[in-house]
């Protein structure tokens, strides 16, 4: 079974002690790797109503097959667990190297249970594991600590870490690699910051070997010409030019761009922060992860302004958006700074942008004052947004009433600020407005994780014409079908250890091609692959289910139902969810209640 190094690490903090365990085919073949992995890990060993936050909570970091072969952006891990901002299963997804490095260090993933008596981090290499005190550590800024550690191990490991965020237990915290990139969604940053685990570090020089060479390059050269062919991801395409934030000025055209807090779908000072105007002013260069040929990172630096001397990657498009559009803030330093702070302190830039634009409408509301914040927190308020970061990192003052997000700091706050709330299942909604991208909307009220754009991305088909044109406001059984198309594919795909990017431009039969020459299953199809992202998708929900998930998770912020949007192509527009559930359940083999049917269990081997 090529494509796996077949070994899994598990490592139990409370006794200092680990081992390497066989992976199964059976297991691989099921699940393939990544997000799949490790929610059959999650689902089969976890019991239920476990407190996230307690040693007996599973967390594990998963490559994928394709993870560090020469199929392009093969570079992805995932992080799985039970999150305290969901209170389910949750994943979050990562680029650059550390997984590849993880991969020629001898594992496909780890497993760790328990909590260190004292801060530490875990240093993997070539097979050889030891957990090294993190003291030292402990309190630093992810830079610091990525750098400190490398000092301490080997200048070319691979640091993947938590900021002060994640130890202190802050809901939003995300796990950082390679100081830059992020498995941002969910708060498994704090997790790791409960498990008192400052660090997973990884360097590795064994080969990822291939069941089929040839196979294999023929494949990737087929995908390849797939990818230099499509406007989106070609050298010089949409992606490549300016970055995710090419789509700022779509999705503002749109209508769909969450403005102030989703009070509306529009922007006035969109180009400002666009993907083209960092171009022009703070784009330093082009970055990638690994084996990518998309190039969608950016590196950028301010070059004048009040915040000049920023640097660092990679403002993307949702993060631009939430310290932008949902701040109401137009200046493109003070979004560099903002993300910056983010890298540092460890934090989600979508929920803590989120998040500080739900307060900013608060204080617009009346509903909190600028005495109880200790800031004049309001809409444009650069300065006082940058300030909430800080705060928010290091839970000090009405920080620490923001720091776990919308959900909680509602329920803190009261006086009907869950209005204000944009949320579901407590994960923070990204870029993208659904009253004008139904089945959009759809996928934030049944995916698994929450308020997740990446769960279906059927922007691509709604928006971006790719690969097939759908009309956005389309509510009918035809969109709840390529909803459920989106998130079967997705989940295969996130299993895969490939970048979702690559669906912008290749078919399932591409990651069918891939798979099959990498790991040797010549019999592999894509009803095989599109099953595989069904089953995954299934028993994440059945886990969910034993945690007390049912339909009434499955919605949408109240605002987004009831409160027509005010102008833009989807004025008067509010989102039809509840016909769609409806057929959602149907089609999927669920229940009214949303829960996978004993037949539905069956078909896909759950039993």
């Amino acid at each position: 079974m090529k494509g796996f190094t077949g070994k899994i690490l598990r490592v139990d903090l409370s006794s200092s002690n680990y081992k390497s365990q066989d992976l199964d085919e059976k297991t691989a073949r099921e699940f393939l790797g990544g997000r799949g992995l490790g929610a059959k890990i999650l689902y089969d060993e976890q019991n239920a109503r476990t407190d996230p936050f307690s040693p007996e909570n599973i967390l594990v970091f998963a490559t994928g097959p394709l993870t560090g072969t020469k199929t392009p952006s093969s570079g992805r891990h995932f992080v799985i667990s039970k999150s305290h901002a969901t209170g389910g299963m949750t994943f979050s997804s990562s680029g650059g190297t550390w997984a590849v490095e993880l991969k020629k260090a001898g594992f496909d993933a780890v497993v760790v249970k328990g909590k260190a008596k004292k801060p530490t981090y875990l240093w993997i290499e070539d097979g050889d594991v030891e957990l090294k005190s993190a003291e030292a550590f402990w309190g630093k800024f992810v830079s610091e600590t990525d750098e400190g550690i490398r000092d301490e191990t080997h200048s070319d490991a691979k640091v993947l870490c938590i900021g002060p965020a994640g130890e202190k237990k802050s809901f939003i915290a995300s796990v950082m690699n390679e100081k830059y990139r992020a498995a941002g969604r969910t708060g498994l940053g704090a997790v790791m910051g409960s498990k008192n685990l400052k660090a997973i570090v990884v360097r590795g020089e064994k080969n990822v070997e291939v069941a089929n060479s040839i196979g294999v390059t023929r494949a990737v050269a087929k995908a390849l010409k797939k990818i230099s062919e499509s406007d989106v991801t070609k050298e010089e395409g949409g992606l490549n030019a300016y970055g995710t934030a090419v789509l700022t000025n779509v999705m503002n055209a749109s209508g769909i761009y969450p403005t102030k807090n989703f009070q509306t779908g529009t922007f006035e000072d969109a180009e400002d922060i666009s993907g083209e105007r960092m171009a022009e002013t703070l784009l330093e260069e082009k970055t990638a992860c690994y084996e990518c040929p998309i190039e969608c990172g950016r590196r950028v630096k301010v070059k004048s302004g009040k915040y000049a001397g920023v640097e660092g990657e990679s403002l993307e498009y949702e993060s631009s958006w939430a310290f932008g559009g949902q701040c109401g803030v137009n200046d493109l330093g003070a979004l560099a700074k903002a993300n910056h702070l983010c890298n540092e302190y460890g934090l989600d830039t979508i929920s803590t942008g989120s998040t500080i634009g739900f307060a900013m409408e608060l204080m617009e509301r009346g509903i909190i004052s600028k005495d109880k914040v200790g800031l004049n927190l309001t809409f444009g308020n650069d300065d006082a947004m940058i300030k909430m970061i800080e705060m928010m990192g290091g839970r000090e003052g009405f920080g620490n009433v923001l720091g776990d997000g919308t959900k909680v700091a509602a329920e803190k706050i009261g006086n009907g600020a869950e209005y204000y709330a944009m949320q579901v299942k407590g994960l923070e909604l990204p870029a993208y407005d659904p009253r004008g991208v139904f089945g959009l909307g759809l996928n934030y009220a049944t995916a698994n994780r929450g308020g997740c754009h990446v769960s279906g991305y059927t922007i691509a088909a709604e928006i971006l014409g790719t690969p097939l044109k759908a009309d956005p406001f389309d509510s009918s059984g035809e969109k709840v079908d390529l909803t459920i198309l989106f998130q079967d594919l997705t989940a295969a795909v996130d299993s895969s250890g490939n970048c979702l990017f690559l669906t912008l431009a290749l078919d399932a039969d591409d990651y069918v091609d891939m798979t099959k020459s990498v790991v040797g299953w010549e019999d592999y199809t894509v009803d095989e692959l599109m099953t595989t992202g069904e089953r995954i998708f299934a028993i994440e929900r059945l886990f969910n289910k034993r945690e007390g998930f049912g339909r009434k998770d499955d919605t949408l912020p109240e605002r987004l139902l009831k409160e027509p949007m005010p102008e833009g192509a989807p004025k008067g527009k509010v989102h039809p969810l509840e016909e769609m559930l409806n057929m959602y359940y149907s089609k999927r083999g669920y229940n009214s209640d949303g829960h996978p049917e004993e037949k539905t269990i069956k078909k896909l081997g759950l039993t």
